[in-house]
């Protein structure tokens, strides 16, 4: 299946409505994040992508994308990917714990469930090896056709992206060591090959026998070891999140970005080329700050928006500027960050690494944020420090500021609203609540909350929840604007407003982007310890200060800009 868009295979996708002109603030991106990539027998680069739970095949000439194994079969937090001698894909299966073979006509057997959070893996000849993404990880050679894992050591501190070298020894990373290691494939004593190195989140080997370390970090930085001498040379590339590379036959690098997905041509010098542009991996919440810059929290960091936009309807008027000035940019001063923050392809900034961010709002200066790690922090771009608020919840989702300047959380899975004061104790406003997913404050103080498995909006007074709206199709992102509360319709892919003074609601945008392509079911979410599984959906709404609506278009990896057509066309 040849695919124009993630979320469409034709690429027309349109966001429709009568009453908002509608602006994508970014190109739509192809892949969901992309992890491991491997060459395969007919000359395409598979890609495996942890954040959809697919696998796709890229061709590394005209970046043309083919979904391989399609994010609602049987592989559910694919990783990293290697072939073996007859052609068959080995695959880790990260969350759930399993490794999978796809033999060349395409079926599916589990190799192993006997692995904890498998990750890097590699095939030397018909041979098969896997390690572990974790404290005291294991690396072991696995038999495909039967029989228990050997394990060769174990202590790895992070294990990921391996190779066999030219020496005929495995080398692997550790990752929060900051070290290179190999060992024989028969096993023995391990050896420390180099430390002192950034963040190494894949080992690979160019043609010429030459080790390539990637870095996991915001820099992009790759490092070059000739293991003769023991020389290094360093490039920063400007790829924040590197994950993996590969090599073809004339020795071209290609790499991947856990952060932002794509598949990128990476010279020795660090100069790139493009074969399929990153962009958003999701994005999920979305916040709008007083100087109009757009942040998106992107699961693994935080972003901007940066450039003007690719008309979503027809009718948009192409202007990426939040505030209204008409500069073309996605802030008011000219620039998404204002801060020298690396300004990416797809038209995007990363501001920095900020790993299982969901939700987001702007407060005076600073970011709050919650975390599928289950916790709340309160984020400064400038300085790049970090607050936590609140910890050990249970999946926080949509946060906005209080009329007091506390913060007050959707905890999604607890089925709570906390709030959380300036010296961060965590109360609860409401409890026994089904899904809460978003909340937002009216010009009353009064709070709203969006319940997407309740399909209604909930109006909390005195902790009680009262109905202002129900039947409707899974709500979650959550904005007021003057009179009326707006919510993301997301089993409907549309945006209804509701009048907070009469109850009267209406359909202001239709055919959204959100959610999982039409037609396909969410994967199962197996999270381990410091490791969540692929991202829980939730498409963010916020409001601009010229009264604009902002929608995370999480289906194809865009944020879309609703900003009204004509004055007087609001009331339902």
């Amino acid at each position: 299946m040849r695919q124009a868009s993630r979320f469409d295979d034709t690429g027309h996708w349109h966001t429709t409505s009568e009453r908002w002109d509608t602006t994508r603030l970014n190109p739509p991106n192809r892949l969901w994040g992309s992890n491991g990539v491997t060459f395969g027998p007919d000359g395409r680069l598979y890609v495996a992508q942890f954040i959809a739970g697919q696998i796709s095949a890229v061709d590394p000439v005209s970046g043309d994308v083919d979904v391989v194994v399609p994010l609602d079969g049987p592989v559910q937090a694919p990783d990293d990917l290697a072939f073996g001698a007859d052609g068959s894909m080995y695959i880790t299966d990260l969350t759930p714990g399993r490794v999978w073979r796809r033999d060349p006509a395409g079926e599916f057997t589990l190799v192993s469930d006997a692995v904890k959070v498998p990750n890097g893996i590699t095939c030397v000849g018909d041979r098969l090896f896997v390690n572990e993404m974790r404290s005291n990880g294991r690396l072991m050679e696995m038999f495909p056709d039967g029989g228990d894992p050997v394990v060769l050591t174990d202590g790895l501190a992070w294990g990921n992206a391996m190779q066999l070298g030219p020496d005929g020894l495995l080398y692997y990373p550790h990752m929060i060591a900051n070290e290179v290691w190999r060992i024989s494939p028969e096993g023995g004593v391990p050896e420390l090959v180099a430390k002192d190195v950034d963040d190494p989140v894949a080992v690979r080997f160019d043609r010429g026998g030459v080790l390539v370390v990637l870095s996991r970090g915001v820099a992009g930085i790759v490092t070059r070891i000739d293991l003769r001498t023991g020389a290094r040379s360093v490039v920063v590339s400007g790829v924040a999140g590197l994950d993996n590379a590969a090599f073809d036959d004339e020795n071209r690098m290609f790499v991947s970005s856990y952060a932002s997905g794509g598949v990128t041509e990476m010279h020795a010098d660090g100069r790139i080329r493009e074969i399929v542009p990153r962009g958003l991996d999701g994005p999920f919440g979305v916040t709008v700050d007083l100087g109009g810059t757009v942040y998106a929290a992107d699961h693994y960091r935080l972003a901007s928006p940066a450039g003007p936009g690719e008309d979503a309807s027809g009718s948009g008027t192409g202007n990426a500027d939040a505030s209204g000035n008409g500069d073309g940019s996605a802030s008011g001063n000219g620039s998404a960050s204002g801060n020298g923050d690396d300004n990416e392809s797809g038209g995007i900034v990363t501001h920095d690494l900020l790993h299982f961010v969901h939700g987001v709002t702007a407060d005076n200066g600073v970011l709050h944020l919650t975390s599928q790690l289950g916790d709340v922090r309160t984020y400064d771009p400038v300085r790049k420090t970090t607050r936590v608020r609140a910890s050990g919840l249970s999946e926080p989702t949509g946060i906005a500021v209080a009329p007091d300047g506390s913060l007050v959380v959707a905890e999604t899975g607890g089925g709570r609203i906390l709030r959380i004061d300036g010296t961060d104790t965590v109360t609860t406003l409401a409890s026994g609540l089904v899904h809460p997913v978003d909340v937002a404050f009216d010009g009353a103080q009064r709070c709203y909350v969006s319940d997407d498995r309740l399909g209604a909006v909930l109006r909390l007074d005195d902790g009680e929840a009262v109905t202002v709206a129900d039947g409707l199709g899974a709500p979650q992102g959550l904005v007021v604007r003057d009179d009326e509360l707006f919510t993301v319709e997301t089993a409907h892919r549309r945006l209804r407003a509701i009048s907070l003074v009469t109850g009267d609601s209406r359909i202001d945008a239709e055919n959204l982007a959100v959610g999982l392509p039409p037609g396909t079911t969410p994967p199962a979410r197996h999270p381990v310890p410091g490791v969540p599984g692929p991202p829980s959906q939730f498409a963010g709404l916020a409001l601009g200060p010229d009264g604009s609506l902002f929608v995370s278009a999480n289906g194809e990896g865009s944020v879309l800009r609703l900003s009204r057509k004509h004055a007087g066309g609001d009331a339902p």
